[in-house]
């Protein structure tokens, strides 16, 4: 996936919506904010990225900033990758496969906000799942991890050969 590094904080009737370096997009992605306001936990932290996709259901990056509606089909969406607070516990602690059901069950039935879709156990597999479909890469997981900010060796971030300078391409000619 490609897209905007979001932490989306809801403390009962708040929501604010900050990159990892603190700058507020709650106003740029209102109705994100709006949905988790609606969700039932009172009080809930997620990691993810917002990302918009085009028909191929891509990831574009530079959509974010620029729409184009012959080229993007989704709304900004919320994918998350875990979380890390809910219904006034702190989940941090406790394993990803753990934080993974929380969050499963917590999403269940919103809008626009979205458990990132998980390929299996199977990394082979997983892989050439990625390569078929043109994936930027995959994260690899520990799954009984705790959750820890920033980088760590408990998790493995692999790109698809060429993936990076096919979205410069793509970013390239789309400003022509």
């Amino acid at each position: 996936m490609d897209g905007w590094r979001i932490i989306a904080y809801k403390d009962r009737d708040q929501v604010r919506l900050a990159s990892r370096n603190g700058v507020d997009h709650t106003k740029r992605f209102p109705d994100i904010a709006a949905m988790i306001l609606r969700m039932p936990s009172p009080t809930l932290i997620l990691d993810g990225e917002v990302a918009v996709y085009d028909q191929k259901l891509v990831s574009r990056f530079d959509a974010l900033r620029d729409p184009d509606d012959r080229i993007v089909t989704t709304p900004p969406l919320l994918m998350a990758f875990d979380i890390l607070y809910a219904r006034g516990r702190d989940l941090r602690r406790r394993p990803l496969a753990d934080r993974r059901e929380r969050l499963e069950r917590e999403l269940n039935g919103a809008e626009l906000v979205y458990p990132v879709r998980r390929l299996g156990d199977d990394g082979l597999k997983a892989w050439a799942h990625v390569l078929e479909r043109r994936f930027e890469g995959l994260v690899a997981k520990d799954a009984e991890s705790p959750y820890l900010g920033g980088r760590t060796r408990l998790w493995l971030k692999v790109k698809r050969p060429g993936a990076q300078s096919e979205h410069r391409w793509q970013r390239s000619y789309q400003r022509r």
